[in-house]
């Protein structure tokens, strides 16, 4: 039957277009030259409040770590999601295990395009989804501040990732849909100023809406629904809406917010718990003006429903 034959030759036809498309349009892309040129010198001083306003001891420092032995980032924490088991790596300066031989250019392209210095692409565990909203110069700030930390030997294990998820080249088309640099919530142009330095603390190096954003099937987040809380990447937990939205924090003033990334005590003495204690941790080592910053934008967040189903009471 010819008409069978033309109709096979076709599909073949145009399964390879499409595969030849797919490989396009899925490759690693780097920082141009224009976005590079922004990065600058570096300082120290800059880089360390970026450093803890990203969070790095959380998935980078030895699980349990205490005091200084939270500066040693040699990795291993184990994130166990839908998608597998995430390791985040080594990121101390030991040139062999860790980053020590990367370039600022190599973190500014890690960072901002999750792309790795032999030009793989990064897991979006690593934030860099929210890192990508982050200006030049605050990466070359936090290499400058991370070359001052020791260097650790020992590489951490693996992921381990089931098909198709094990296929790195895939993410390529992950970022086509998740990955941008523009800012998630609209603010007017005569938005006061903490609320936009908040904005910026959040969205970017603070990635909170990585934790506390739903997420679609792909796993991306659900930006109609900013910071209301999801269900849990790890166990059957949740995390809270961090909006005004009914069952989040419209009962918060900036001061309340401000004093918890502090403290960590709640407007009503209850103190935090969970992966949280790691995150206050890191927010309590930023300025007292950060920290009213992230809370003048959070209350200045569209609000919005909880995000995750609504649990079952107790028995």
């Amino acid at each position: 039957m010819p008409w069978l034959k033309k109709l096979v030759g076709a599909v073949v036809i145009l399964g390879g277009v499409g595969a030849v498309a797919a490989w396009a349009l899925s490759a690693p892309v780097r920082l141009d030259s224009a976005i590079l040129a922004k990065l600058g010198s570096g300082d120290v001083a800059k880089g360390k409040r970026i450093f803890y306003a990203g969070g790095c001891t959380s998935c980078h420092a030895k699980p349990g770590s205490q005091g200084d032995a939270r500066l040693q980032l040699v990795g291993g924490l184990q994130l166990k999601t839908p998608f597998g088991t995430f390791v985040p790596p080594n990121i101390s300066q030991d040139h062999k295990d860790g980053i020590g031989a990367w370039s600022v250019e190599d973190l500014a392209n890690a960072m901002l395009n999750g792309v790795s210095p032999s030009g793989e692409h990064f897991y979006p565990a690593f934030p860099y989804a929210s890192y990508a909203r982050m200006k030049p110069s605050d990466i070359a700030d936090l290499y400058a501040f991370l070359k001052t930390l020791p260097a650790v030997a020992g590489r951490a294990p693996g992921n381990s990732l089931a098909f198709p998820f094990n296929i790195r080249r895939g993410i390529g088309l992950w970022k086509r849909l998740y990955l941008a640099s523009q800012p998630v919530v609209a603010l007017a142009d005569s938005a006061p100023a903490p609320v936009v330095a908040g904005r910026y603390l959040v969205e970017g190096p603070g990635h909170c809406g990585e934790c506390h954003t739903p997420r679609d099937f792909a796993g991306g987040t659900k930006k109609g629904e900013w910071l209301a809380g999801a269900v849990a990447a790890e166990g059957s937990g949740v995390v809270p809406n961090i909006t005004s939205g009914k069952g989040g924090i419209a009962s918060w003033s900036e001061s309340d917010i401000a004093n918890y990334l502090e403290t960590g005590f709640t407007p009503n003495f209850d103190s935090v718990g969970g992966a949280m204690v790691d995150v206050q941790r890191n927010m309590a080592e930023l300025t007292a003006g950060d920290r009213a910053a992230i809370a003048a934008y959070l209350k200045a967040v569209p609000p919005h429903a909880n995000g995750y189903p609504a649990r079952k009471p107790a028995s």
